[in-house]
């Protein structure tokens, strides 16, 4: 009857600790995405700001024109 008692123990506080890491979990997953609302309200709210792809795009452009200029002054 005592091997049964602390099976059960162990059982009781395994299930706690799992029912506290999901808790944790759905609490650190609600906080990611309140943060992501924020972020993509803010980007609404100032449109200048470009987005990360938009910054990609214009390093490349950044690239292309200087390659473009180095042609030009017969450098490359």
């Amino acid at each position: 009857m005592d091997g049964m008692l602390t099976t059960m123990i162990v059982a009781v506080a395994g299930l706690a600790g799992f029912l506290l890491l999901v808790g944790a979990l759905l609490r650190g997953w609600t906080d990611w995405l309140a943060l992501k609302r924020a972020e993509l309200e803010a980007q609404d709210q100032d449109p200048a700001s470009p987005t990360p792809a938009a910054r990609i795009e214009l390093a490349d452009l950044k690239a292309r024109v200087r390659r473009l200029e180095a042609i030009a002054n017969g450098v490359e």
